[in-house]
């Protein structure tokens, strides 16, 4: 198994290529879930055969060779207690042997991964067994020397790819974050990435819409599509960069001058911070670390002014101690004092890394925007729906129409029909009468030879009385058809009411979605409003902040005007007591007379006491004016220090809310 490029292996070479051929671990790199990292195990087939594992005839022994050698480099990474017996104990009972991973999975489960500790083994060594387990088969760069990246830099973006990519089986990377991944790498080399190109590159295969595999990510960096023109050292520099805040935590890295506690010197260090601690170092190769800064929510950062011939400075408070630094300019530090701020809230909220914080916001909100677009689809899959339905109503609605054309038609037939024939049978029965009547004036005197024809009018009397009923119920039917043509106008009249209801519906849901809208715009212009002020807010904290500092150098002046009259004084007191001191003696070396007791004259005691009398007024005077003078001095003092204070927690406030 050849090592990663540029690292010295820790692993024991296998000896055979059939490893990465039959059997490899991929591990997934997203940090502890029930265990320390969660192994996954899979056995791959040769390309473009089919074939299946079952299909490859490999002795048992080779096998148990093959995990054994697989457990030893996951023992040795993990730390983990080597046992050497218990993969054989645990296919003792198989008489053909671990013919697939699933065979392993149960060992692996038992003897490796519930043993894992957290923190207690290397990740990057890890992530390098798992990198050379399944690069040799699937990682393929330029055979020419032509590659984007390095073999180094491949495994990079291999670990920056595990972190990113979503936390199922098998591990891919949907577009947003592939996207994401590479703005970052264009960003660090202060490149604009070409969306066009990635967006042609996912659309001409439909799978890359759903995600790409870690192979298929590392073709496309080296493919150089995206990356035209750029060196491959700067491509190099990029994905270190974007490696060490992602993967280590990275949070900001630099040059800064940091005071000593003890000399109070001031001395350049490289600082590194990540959420858990600023350390500073010797140099930016990080080789020789001189101290380290823990960070808890207890901790705090400080804007200074300038001083001591230094500019751009800030502070961190811990419990214990106040580190004082300078960055190079204005930029630098606010850059330094909104990473250290994001340290400890990271800290305060007890989470371990930014990027996992991030990477799980940005999958809520593409789960947001998922949610939002099936609503949208399934409210656009309703109103077609209504739609569709409203068009069946309409159709059936002018079937029914047509329907009761067609009714009314047959009805004037009908009736048209009735009409004439009623009309013939009246005719005929008022020839009918006219011939009866002719017939019985001219049977009257023929009476009782006309019997017969007497009787024969009868029976077509009878005859038109059951035509007369005929006649009624058709009268009848006539009647019933205009009451079914009433029911089938109400019908309608009730279909038309369930539309003009539905119309309502749609016109009310239209006016709703419009309100949310005005509601949505009256939202963006309060927070607008709300911005305007805060940045209001900020210049006038920052013209408090200048006012201070004026009154601050004043307050330094009177301190010094002071202290050159405490000087002056002592200078004047000396004087006095020179002066007092030489009129007490002021016997002369000419003036010396004996006295008749044989000594020299003395002065006289009221002249001294007189004497005493005006130095002690003297000194009370200046000790009074002294006294005066050094409570003023301390009322300025503490007068600069209390504005100072007082304008301090709007400056926090100000610089705490950058994003504002």
């Amino acid at each position: 198994m050849p090592p990663v490029e540029g690292r010295k292996s820790q692993f024991p070479e296998t000896g055979s290529s059939s490893l990465t051929e039959q059997a490899v671990i991929y591990a997934s790199s997203h940090g502890p879930a029930s265990r320390a990292f969660k192994i996954h195990l899979v056995c791959l087939h040769r390309p473009g055969c089919g074939e299946k594992w079952q299909s490859v005839q490999i002795p048992a022994e080779t096998y148990t060779y093959l995990w054994n050698v697989l457990s030893h480099n996951l023992y040795t990474v993990l730390h983990i207690p080597h046992d050497p017996v218990a993969l054989e104990e645990h296919f003792r009972d198989d008489d053909d042997g671990p013919v697939s991973s699933q065979g392993y999975m149960p060992y692996l489960n038992k003897y490796i991964l519930d043993k894992v500790e957290e923190g207690a083994f290397v990740k990057e060594d890890f992530d390098e067994l798992c990198w050379t387990l399944t690069a040799k088969k699937n990682y393929k760069p330029d055979r020419n020397g032509n590659s984007v990246v390095s073999h180094k830099d491949a495994f990079k973006l291999w670990c920056l790819f595990n972190f990113l990519s979503e936390d199922k089986y098998p591990l891919v990377m949907v577009p947003d974050e592939v996207e994401y991944l590479l703005k970052k790498v264009c960003t660090a080399m202060n490149v604009e990435l070409n969306c066009c190109e990635l967006d042609d590159y996912l659309s001409q295969d439909p799978q890359h819409q759903s995600g790409m595999t870690v192979w298929q990510f590392l073709d496309l960096v080296n493919s150089g599509k995206l990356l035209r023109g750029i060196e491959r050292e700067a491509v190099s520099m990029a994905v270190e960069e974007v490696y060490q805040e992602v993967i280590e935590d990275m949070l900001k890295q630099g040059y800064l001058w940091k005071k000593g506690q003890l000399r109070r010197n001031w001395s350049e260090r490289w600082f590194t911070l990540k959420p858990s601690a600023l350390s500073y170092y010797m140099s930016e190769e990080r080789k020789e670390k001189k101290g380290s800064i823990a960070l808890d929510k207890h901790c705090c950062v400080e804007v200074l002014p300038d001083r001591d011939g230094k500019r751009c400075m800030f502070c961190v408070k811990t419990s214990s101690r106040t580190y004082e630094m300078s960055a190079s300019d204005t930029k630098q530090r606010q850059e330094w004092t909104l990473a250290i701020q994001t340290a400890i809230r990271l800290q305060a909220e007890g989470k371990k890394s930014l990027h996992k914080d991030l990477k799980q916001k940005r999958r809520e909100q593409r789960e947001q925007r998922e949610r939002r677009k099936a609503a949208k689809e399934e409210e656009m899959q309703r109103l077609k729906q209504l739609q569709e339905e409203k068009e069946r109503k309409l159709q059936e609605l002018e079937l029914l129409k047509e329907a009761q054309r067609q009714a009314e038609l047959l009805l004037q037939e009908e009736e048209q029909r009735r009409r004439l024939q009623h009309e013939e049978m009246q005719r005929t029965l008022e020839i009918q009468l006219k011939e009866a009547e002719q017939a019985r004036a001219s049977m009257q005197a023929e009476m009782v030879l006309k019997e017969a024809e007497a009787e024969r009018q009868r029976k077509r009397i009878v005859e038109l009385e059951e035509m007369q009923e005929r006649l009624q119920e058709a009268l009848h039917q006539e009647v019933k058809a205009r009451q079914d043509e009433e029911s089938v106008r109400y019908a309608q009249a009730r279909l038309l009411a369930e539309e003009e209801e539905k119309l309502k519906e749609l016109m009310k849901l239209k006016e709703e979605q419009e309100e949310y809208i005005i509601q949505t715009q009256r939202e963006k212009q309060v927070l607008k409003q709300e911005m305007e002020n805060k940045s209001k807010y900020l210049e006038e904290a920052q013209k408090q902040l200048e006012e201070v500092r004026e009154n601050r150098q004043r307050v330094d002046q009177d301190v010094m005007a002071a202290q050159r009259k405490l000087r002056q004084a002592s200078t004047n007191v000396k004087h006095w007591n020179v002066q007092m001191n030489r009129l007490m003696h002021p016997i002369g070396p000419g003036e010396k007379r004996m006295t008749a007791c044989g000594g020299f004259p003395s002065i006289p005691p009221v002249v001294l006491t007189r004497r005493e009398s005006s130095l002690k007024l003297k000194q009370r005077l200046e000790n009074k004016n002294y006294e005066l003078e050094r409570e003023d001095s301390k009322k300025n003092v503490n007068n600069g220090e209390t504005r100072r204070l007082s304008l301090s927690p709007d400056m926090d406030t100000t610089a705490t809310d950058p994003s504002n």
